[in-house]
């Protein structure tokens, strides 16, 4: 591990501050380590960086909008190779949110994810992308391909 030393304004130090104590942190270490990260993954997803991910896609919509949830479901079945699990929740009476986890390329989950949040009905949509490293298994070994976060 390295120490690094910098040096930021007291107003700013004082608002970092209050941002550790709010989050939970135990020191500003583990705060500016979570940072760094976010920021570095920020990065690499906008540019040429991971070509696998996992993302959390979550939605609103009205239930009652015509064959809304046909399409929805139809749209996670025609890419069941990247829907890993889905979970639905009525807000309302009218409203419900789903949340699919996806797994796969870069590019595919996140054509999927655009597809979802464009159909007609859908209110409101997120996605949280987590790049990932593929770790390929020696040449004849019977071991699965893994994946795991880079940072």
């Amino acid at each position: 591990m390295q120490r690094l030393t910098i040096s930021i304004d007291d107003p700013l130090a004082e608002a970092f501050d209050d941002f550790v104590q709010r989050q939970g942190y135990q020191n500003r270490s583990e705060a500016v380590r979570d940072l760094i990260r976010d920021r570095l993954e920020t990065v690499r997803l906008q540019g040429r960086g991971p070509q696998h991910c996992i993302a959390a896609v979550s939605y609103v919509y009205n239930h009652h909008q015509r064959e809304l949830a046909s399409r929805l479901a139809a749209l996670q079945h025609a890419h069941h190779d990247l829907a890993v699990s889905s979970m639905h929740v009525h807000l309302d009476h009218e409203e419900c949110l789903e949340t699919v986890i996806l797994r796969g390329s870069l590019e595919q989950v996140r054509a999927f994810a655009d597809a979802l949040m464009a159909e007609r009905g859908v209110r409101f949509g997120k996605v949280n992308l987590v790049p990932l490293e593929a770790v390929v298994p020696a040449p004849g070994s019977h071991q699965h391909v893994h994946y795991r976060s880079r940072l």
